[in-house]
C-alpha cells in the first residue's frame, strides 16, 4: 500500500480544497522505428499513476497560476528563394538535376518568370554573384543587392509557428507544525521529496544511472478533481528548496524541529499540451489544462 503524508494533519472533507501529489515510478516512452507518431510519457505512466509509491496531500498554495504558450518565429522567403525552391522541386526525379535546375532559374522560363518580377541584370547578378562566393565566406546577397541598387528584395516575412513548450510550475508551500505528529509528517515528506527527484545507482558497475521517479499533481475539492483550476500532465521536480528559518530567524521545539519552514518546489511537465488535450477532457468541469 502506497505510502501517503498530509500536511496540515486534519481530516478532509467533502469541502476541503488541496493539493493532491502522487510519486509515480517512471517509464521511459520507447519509440516505435515503424511509425512517425511515438508513445509519450505520459501515457507509459498510466498504469503507474494509478498505483503511486506514496501520495502526498498539501493545501492549496498562495499565488497558484498556469501559463500556457507556444513557440512563434519571424521567417522570410524572398522571391527569388520562392522560385528556387519552386524549381528545385520539379525536378526531383527528373533528368535535369540540381545543376540543370539552378541554370534553369536564370535562364530561359526561369529567366522570363524573373523578368516580370522586373528584377534587372544588376539585381540579377548581384544575387548570383554573392550566393557563388557566400559558399565560401560570409557574404550576404541582401547586403550585396543594397550595395550594388539601392534596393532590397522583399523579404515576403511572416510570423510562422516554430514549436511547442513544456510548461513550469512553482510552488511554495509554509510549513509550522502545530505538535510533534505534524513534526514527523514534514520530516518524513521533505526526505520523500529528496530521495525521489534525485537518480538512482542502478549498481550497474557505476557504468549506468536509472531515472528519478515523475509526479502526478491535482487539485482536489474532497475526493473529486477540482471543479474549476487547471489540470496536470506527469511531472519531473527539477528543485526543491527549503528554508529552515521561514520566520527569517532560527527557532525550533525542544525536539529540535524548526518552527517555521519554507518549501519550494519547482515542477516541469514531461509533455507538451496539445488541442486534442482538451478534447480528451470534453465532459470534465474545469478550465483543462
Amino acid at each position: 500500500m502506497a505510502v501517503e503524508y498530509r500536511y496540515p494533519n486534519a481530516q478532509i472533507k467533502d469541502d476541503t480544497d488541496f493539493l493532491q501529489i502522487k510519486v509515480v515510478k517512471y517509464q521511459a516512452p520507447g519509440f516505435i522505428a515503424s511509425q512517425f507518431q511515438q508513445p509519450t510519457s505520459s501515457e507509459k505512466l498510466a498504469n503507474n499513476i494509478e498505483t503511486p509509491i506514496a501520495t502526498i496531500f498539501l493545501p492549496i498554495p498562495e499565488n497558484i497560476q498556469d501559463s500556457n504558450a507556444v513557440n512563434w518565429g519571424d521567417d522570410s522567403l524572398n522571391g527569388l528563394a520562392a522560385r528556387a525552391i519552386g524549381l528545385s522541386a520539379a525536378a526531383i526525379g527528373s533528368d535535369k538535376g540540381v545543376l540543370g535546375t539552378a541554370k534553369e532559374f536564370f535562364t530561359g522560363a526561369g529567366n522570363a518568370a524573373v523578368d516580370a518580377m522586373g528584377i534587372n541584370d544588376n539585381i540579377r547578378n548581384s544575387f548570383i554573384a554573392a550566393k557563388a562566393v557566400g559558399a565560401f565566406t560570409n557574404v550576404n546577397a541582401q547586403g550585396v543587392i543594397s550595395r550594388q541598387t539601392g534596393q532590397v528584395l522583399n523579404p515576403n516575412m511572416e510570423l510562422l509557428f516554430n514549436n511547442v513548450t513544456l510548461r513550469s510550475f512553482n510552488f511554495q508551500f509554509d510549513l509550522a507544525p502545530r505538535d510533534k505528529k505534524e513534526s514527523e509528517t514534514i520530516k518524513s515528506m521533505l526526505r520523500l521529496f529528496k530521495k525521489r527527484m534525485n537518480a538512482k545507482n542502478t549498481g550497474s558497475a557505476d557504468l549506468i544511472i536509472a531515472s528519478p521517479d515523475v509526479f502526478q499533481l491535482s487539485y482536489k475539492t474532497g475526493g473529486e478533481d477540482h471543479k474549476f483550476l487547471n489540470r496536470f500532465k506527469p511531472m519531473a521536480l527539477l528543485n526543491m528548496a527549503v528554508n529552515y528559518t521561514g520566520s527569517g530567524t532560527y527557532a525550533t521545539y525542544d525536539d529540535t524541529t524548526p518552527v517555521h519552514m519554507q518549501l519550494s518546489l519547482q515542477f516541469q511537465e514531461l509533455n507538451p499540451v496539445y488541442s486534442e488535450d482538451y478534447d480528451k477532457e470534453e465532459g470534465k468541469l474545469g478550465v483543462g489544462f
